[in-house]
């Protein structure tokens, strides 16, 4: 199962694209705290799903950031990322890229990019809020 199908298949499962919900209904753990130098992170801690969420962020953000360590969660479940990345001298781009549209293709579904098929990048990335990179990796998605 692709990424995409993976993202479909969850919103399909529980009836929504919000991660928060999805989370829920997985009986993952959301912790939402002020993290320092980083926005979110996961952690699969004694079979525990758990997901870390800096609690100043707005709430969209929130959501985004919870989507991508779902993607996290479901994608890279033994890879510790945060170890690799300030231990090691390993590339985290990939797993980075993965959870990043994991999360796009959760949170924007194929009726949303139905909707802005007129529109520039620029024009879905500002009526959508999320960064114009995301929404190019989203658009490159059957």
């Amino acid at each position: 199962m692709d990424i995409k199908q993976k993202a479909d298949s969850l919103a399909r499962k529980y009836r929504t694209r919000n991660p928060f919900e999805i989370l829920q209904g997985l009986n993952a753990i959301l912790v939402f705290a002020p993290l320092i130098d980083t926005r979110a992170f996961y952690q699969y801690f004694q079979r525990n799903n758990i997901i870390y969420i800096d609690e100043n962020l707005p709430r969209h953000e929130q959501a985004f950031e919870c989507a991508h360590e779902m993607g996290h969660m479901f994608l890279h479940k033994k890879a510790n990322t945060i170890f690799m990345d300030t231990r090691t001298e390993l590339n985290t781009c990939r797993y980075e890229r993965e959870a990043d549209l994991f999360a796009m293709s959760l949170l924007v579904s194929d009726d949303m990019i139905a909707e802005y098929q007129q529109c520039s990048i620029d024009q879905i990335s500002r009526a959508l809020g999320y960064e114009k990179r995301l929404i190019k990796l989203r658009l490159k998605q059957p």
